[in-house]
């Protein structure tokens, strides 16, 4: 048996996939409050609201057994190294501490197993060499490698950096599942989803909700065709920040998706039109809180707010966009079940 802690669990992302590939998670810890719900609601482990600075080793695994392997899975908040963030952060920002004491909980509860998802650009940084280094003298095996999501069923183009370690033995990510011409679709994720308008929701899924448009951007997604660019727009609806030099290295914002291609990384912000390619391909409205979801591989039912509970964008952006895909969980998941299996019979 396997049991699991997620440290920085947010909405369960990561633990619903562990626990799809079987693994039984105990408890999933996070300092946002707005995480508690989503996680409680849809999965077998308990919250814990806490931040990792205060955690201790008696906090996190309940008594085990013998044949009983743990698994410590710790996927940082990832702003301070995403490419996103074009150097707003600061190497002294606070959240750099957090993978540094992800290490501390490693070396004083020594799991079995340990795994971390993140974005690319981690692998350049000091602190990351520092923890792989870290890992190694206390007796780990560890492989890290950048993943294209597509590869694994999940239907984007998000890449991530996903490292595991194990005390059994030498451990890798199992092989891609998906090759490129088989890569899950934007069609085939949200294709099916009822029709709504910009500003609308559906009866029976709150969740299924677009927000809003102004009605310059109305005009500027109907002059939009799935895979284009605001280049392509009549000169009067391209707005001035785009008309400026700075402007012109950012010809995704303000674009569809593609019926016939994964979506474009979902960030915190994917519900407006103007921050990404983040338009419905036929309908004229950002895509809904619900396909986003979708697209991270959440489940169609994956609840994220309690019964008549306002819906904020913001915060379920923030839930959604943040969260490990689920499927990409899943992945993890069976690699280290495999690779129990297989130190198993190497016995």
């Amino acid at each position: 048996m396997i049991k699991a802690v997620d440290l920085f669990c947010g909405a369960g992302g990561l633990t619903k996939g562990l626990e799809k590939a079987g693994i039984d998670v105990e408890l999933g810890i996070d300092i946002d409050p707005d995480c508690v719900y989503p996680y409680e609601a849809n999965n077998r482990a308990r919250f814990l609201l806490k931040s990792v600075e205060h955690l201790k080793a008696e906090d996190l695994f309940s008594k085990t057994n013998k044949k009983t392997l743990r698994l410590l899975a710790g996927c940082a908040p990832c702003q301070p190294f995403s490419g996103y963030r074009k150097g707003i952060e600061s190497k002294t920002d606070k959240r750099w501490k957090l993978l540094r004491e992800f290490k501390r909980l490693i070396e004083e509860t020594s799991p079995e197993f340990v795994t971390m998802e993140n974005v690319p650009r981690l692998q350049g940084e000091k602190v990351f060499f520092e923890f792989v280094k870290s890992l190694e003298k206390n007796g780990y095996h560890v492989s890290y490698s950048v993943v294209l999501c597509a590869d694994y069923g999940i239907p984007q183009q998000r890449q991530r950096l996903v490292l595991l370690a194990s005390k059994l033995g030498p451990i890798k990510l199992i092989p891609p599942t998906h090759p490129p011409k088989k890569h899950k679709t934007v069609a085939d994720a949200i294709g099916d989803l009822p029709r709504i308008k910009a500003g609308g929701a559906l009866r029976n899924d709150p969740l299924h909700a677009s927000r809003n448009l102004t009605p310059i951007n109305l005009k500027r997604i109907r002059a939009s065709s799935p895979g284009g660019t605001w280049r392509d727009w009549n000169k009067k609806l391209v707005t001035k920040c785009h008309k400026k030099k700075s402007g012109t290295t950012y010809p995704s914002v303000y674009g569809r998706m593609d019926w016939n291609k994964p979506a474009p990384t979902m960030t915190t912000q994917f519900f407006g039109f103007g921050n990404g390619r983040f338009g419905h391909p036929t309908q004229d409205r950002a895509i809904s809180l619900r396909e986003g979801a979708i697209i991270q591989t959440f489940p169609k039912n994956y609840k994220f707010v309690e019964p008549n509970k306002e819906i904020s964008f913001e915060r379920l952006g923030r839930l959604i966009g943040n969260a490990v895909p689920v499927r990409l969980g899943e992945v993890i998941g069976k690699s280290i079940k495999i690779h129990t299996q297989q130190v198993k019979r190497a016995k």
